[in-house]
């Protein structure tokens, strides 16, 4: 799992400030995943981003200056961030148990509506969807479960592991570029992303970061 340091939390659930894969990458962004019943809100997963912050930093100088209130509304700023040829690793926590098959189903119609949407849906993207399908098919959501994508400097990877109480890591490769690019743009995708509060995080911190 690479090696783990000092903690910060988001919902009161502890992430590493720093993971490191080939290199280490920083913790920059956080956020959760929810969904308001009867104006009550239901919070499913925290979300940590993390990145190479030096590499990334340096294919974002575009935007140096930018007000984050500038940042949160540029589609163009997030379509960078998913296509700078760096080290990213997204780390998710289960807050609210649910089935892995329903968040596996949410993951690939996202996907799936995405690639159709650029006509990009093939044979080859069809495939690598129901292998991610597949992975989560049987795997079941229990708070502090630990879901992670990583996606090295290989352009067109996307690593996924699941760490559950009692049972042993499940990984699974996606070897897809235009796949990974769209799971990678479901957390990261500005205006589209299933996590605003992720998004908002994003650019609150780029920000700073960008005119320091």
């Amino acid at each position: 799992m690479g090696t783990e340091m000092a903690t910060v939390e988001v919902e009161g659930i502890p992430f590493p400030q720093e993971i490191t894969r080939t290199k280490p990458l920083s913790f920059l962004a956080h956020g959760v995943t929810d969904i308001e019943i009867h104006f009550l809100q239901i919070k499913y997963n925290a979300i940590g981003v993390y990145l190479d912050k030096e590499s990334v930093l340096g294919h974002l100088e575009s935007w140096k200056g930018k007000k984050a209130e500038e940042l949160v509304q540029d589609a163009g700023f997030f379509q960078a961030l998913v296509f700078a040829p760096v080290e990213k690793l997204f780390r998710i926590v289960v807050i609210k148990e649910i089935k892995g098959s329903q968040y596996g189903v949410q993951l690939e119609s996202s996907v799936r509506d995405r690639l159709v949407a650029v006509d990009k849906f093939e044979e080859e993207e069809e495939e690598a969807l129901e292998k991610v399908t597949e992975f989560f098919q049987y795997k079941y959501f229990k708070p502090n479960s630990v879901l992670t994508f990583h996606f090295p400097t290989t352009p067109g990877i996307a690593e996924i592991s699941f760490v559950t109480e009692g049972k042993s890591e499940a990984k699974l490769t996606v070897d897809n570029n235009n796949v990974a690019e769209m799971i990678q743009k479901w957390y990261l995708g500005g205006e589209s992303a299933v996590s605003p509060t992720t998004v908002k995080s994003l650019a609150d911190q780029f920000a700073p970061l960008l005119s320091a």
